[in-house]
């Protein structure tokens, strides 16, 4: 069961507006990016579903990070069908991201109170994730729709809560076109792990990067 309420979990990406998106299919690995980005700020984090047994790491991180983070909302990226959804939330996810829009998902989720956060591509999508539910709508991928697609968006739709991932990086050049466009949150991927701090185990850049993405984040919504 989800420790966190959907209201909670969407307050907490409005607040904090960044959401770190990782996957390892190291546990301990694992366990020292949500420890790093904790302690650099963080406090909604998404594991992603991209790995053979990524749901046996998700339920060891969970209950670790229950104890030694305890107010880090932890949730599941890379959720494209209502099974695997449920697979996670008796895993204790407190919300559901995917790539895409499914409208099964949503029945699963909003049955146990819990945040889906759908990816849209288009306006109708947008809409149509908002008609069934969906307090956070997430953009995807962003990189290829860009800042302009979101103002778009807003223009007609200005209600509309949008976290963009894909295609964005801790630079102020980058945060700045995207708050500038009207998102509320942002989700970061590869851009806040480089492969190499990993492979150094360099857990204290983490928690410097995210600390330094958070700044940027302050002085670009001002």
């Amino acid at each position: 069961m989800a420790r966190f309420n959907r209201i909670k979990v969407c307050q907490t990406v409005a607040e904090t507006g960044m959401v770190p998106v990782f996957y390892h299919n190291d546990l301990e690995v694992s366990k020292q990016v949500v420890k790093a980005c904790y302690e650099g700020g963080v406090r909604a984090f998404e594991f992603t579903n991209r790995g053979d047994f990524a749901h046996e790491i998700f339920g060891e991180l969970n209950k670790w990070a229950a104890k030694e983070c305890p107010e880090m909302i932890l949730g599941i990226g890379s959720i494209v069908d209502p099974g695997t959804a449920s697979l996670y939330l008796q895993l204790g996810a407190n919300f559901i991201v995917g790539p895409l829009l499914n409208p099964e998902i949503f029945k699963v989720c909003n049955r146990r109170q819990v945040a889906y956060v759908p990816g849209c591509g288009t306006v109708s999508e947008v809409g149509l994730a908002q008609e069934l539910g969906a307090e956070i709508v997430k953009i995807f991928p962003g990189d290829v729709v860009g800042p302009a697609f979101v103002k778009g968006v807003k223009a007609p739709m200005p209600w509309s809560n949008i976290m963009v991932t894909g295609g964005v990086t801790p630079t102020e050049e980058n945060l700045s076109k995207w708050f500038g466009a009207g998102v509320g949150s942002v989700g970061m991927g590869s851009n806040l792990f480089p492969k190499d701090v990993i492979a150094a185990k360099d857990w204290g850049k983490i928690t410097q990067m995210c600390k330094d993405a958070f700044a940027i984040i302050a002085k670009v919504r001002k």
